[in-house]
Order: C-alpha cells, then structure tokens, then sequence
C-alpha cells in the first residue's frame, strides 16, 4: 500500500513513458477513478525491445518498516523467462509483485495447471519439443484443434480444427502456417487438445471468464458478446478451482451442446484481459478489496 492505496503496474505506451499503453487506457482511467489506486507506469519500448527496466516514478514506502511497496501489474503477456526477469529488476527498485515466478508459469504455461484442471477440461496431448505424434492424435480424438502452451491462432486462415481423417501432409502444411503466425510469440511446445462443440445462443458461443482473487472468485463476466440471457456457470464449478496455487488467475469456462459445462482456458490474472463489456470501475473495486491486506 501507498499510503491507503494499492499500487497498480501498467506497460507505457511505446513512444511516451510518460502516458500508458493506449491498449490499457480503459483500466488506467478506470482504476484510477476509484481514488484507491496509485499508478507505475514502465517504458514499454525499453522493457520489451531493450530489455531496460525504467519506471516513471518511485514508488512510495508504505510505511517506516517497509522494505518495499508490493504491487500488481496488469498489462501485456510475457514469457516465463521474461517474467522472472521483470519481477527481479522490480524487487531491485523497491517492488514486490504479488505473484511470483513460479506462479506465474503455473497459470500462463497451460499444461503446468492441466492436471489441476482434468476434471473438468479436455482432454489433451502434450508435444514439449513441437513434434507432434500425428498417428496417437489421430487414434485419440475425433476432432483436434492445436495451440502452443499459451495460444492458438484462432482467427486467421489456420483451421480452428481437424478430422482425425486429415493426412500428414495436410498437417504438415498447416503447422507451417501456425508457426508463421504464432512467430516470435510462440511459447513452449505444442498442445493438441480434444475439438468440442459450444452451445451458441443465435450466433454466439456461452463463454465466461472468471477472475479468482485471493482464493475467490471475485468476478464473473460473459467473454463472447452474448446476450444476457445466457445460462452462467454452475457455482460449485467455479467455487470448485477457488484455491489453486495463485494470488490472481482466471478460468474460462463454456457452456457445451449438451449443457454441460467444461473450463477451456486459464491464464494469469495480472496478463488477462477483461471481458467485453466488463465493468472497469467494479473490475478494480474487487481487485482492492480482495488484496487490500497485501498490498
């Protein structure tokens, strides 16, 4: 705490340290609005290209004890690797983030958490060197989708699945797609996991985003555009995964054909997006309240 607020970390926009990311704008406004927030903002352009960890401000004692001041950053996603780095160099500068390394690769490397997750997700296969075993894969699913240990590529020209019928040079071809996409981004192995089909509301897919904050799920929001009408989580699956081994993550969860409900993503809080249409203020205000004795 600084004083009776909570310190924030937001990423820089990447000509101006001085004004934050315009990507993060919406949260800066909004946190700041509170009046329970102070604000850090680091060069994203010295950070992410240089590798040069430069604040536009010192933080604040929060008190004559105090060693430092702990925090948490909500911004852009980064490699494990990365990450340790960011949290070394800021405990250097008087900054404790509230997750650590170690739980932060738990949460943003999907298969670390899997095996938490079992019960309630898909099932899938694990490639850590990329070589995917095309013959097990097709003996296990019917249906196939593919994402590195942190994304997919949904939204491109990369199919958002595959037969079991696909030959291997189909696969060949299209993998040679999906690195072309993923990049300089691409994290960790491949993740081949079981194709479901998602209940749709008109065109819509019933997908949730759940923040879990301290060990409770703090918010619970619609993450595909659909209507409110929608049926939301069962309670006793989210309240299921409230004490997982992190400070701040999130589960998606999604409605299937059937009505059943499966998780299908989980991720790092601090480098998880809100959901469309997500109240901001409300967003923070339960942010504060769920850390407020550890900040």
């Amino acid at each position: 705490m600084t004083g009776d607020k909570a310190l924030l970390l937001f990423p820089s926009d990447y000509y101006s340290a001085k004004a934050v990311d315009p990507d993060m704008l919406g949260e800066y406004d909004a946190a700041l609005d509170t009046g329970i927030f102070d604000v850090i903002l680091f060069s994203y352009e010295k950070w992410f290209c240089q590798g040069v960890l430069s604040l536009d401000k010192k933080p604040e004692k929060p008190g004559a004890n105090a060693v430092r001041a702990n925090a948490i950053y909500r911004g852009w996603m980064m490699k494990p690797a990365q990450y340790a780095e960011f949290y070394a160099r800021l405990s250097e500068k008087g900054v404790n983030l509230l997750t650590s390394p170690k739980q932060y690769e738990l949460f943003h490397i999907f298969p670390n958490i899997y095996p938490q997750l079992a019960e309630d997700t898909v099932k899938m296969l694990v490639y850590p060197d990329g070589k995917v075993d095309l013959d097990e894969v097709r003996r296990t699913f019917a249906r196939f989708m593919v994402k590195d240990y942190v994304k997919s590529v949904k939204g491109t020209a990369f199919p958002a699945y595959f037969e079991n019928t696909v030959t291997d040079g189909e696969f060949a071809a299209a993998m040679e797609l999906f690195y072309k996409y993923r990049g300089g981004l691409l994290t960790g192995g491949i993740c081949v996991k079981e194709y479901i089909e998602l209940k749709k509301y008109g065109d819509r897919t019933n997908e949730y985003r759940v923040f879990y904050m301290n060990g409770t799920a703090c918010t619970v929001s619609r993450n595909s555009n659909q209507q409110s009408f929608t049926a939301e989580p069962p309670k006793p699956l989210i309240q299921k995964y409230e004490n997982l081994d992190s400070p701040f993550y999130t589960i998606d969860y999604a409605e299937l054909s059937d009505g059943s409900w499966k998780i299908i993503e989980a991720g790092d809080g601090q480098v998880s997006g809100l959901s469309p249409g997500q109240d901001a203020r409300a967003y923070y205000r339960a942010l504060y309240a769920a850390f407020r004795e550890s900040l």
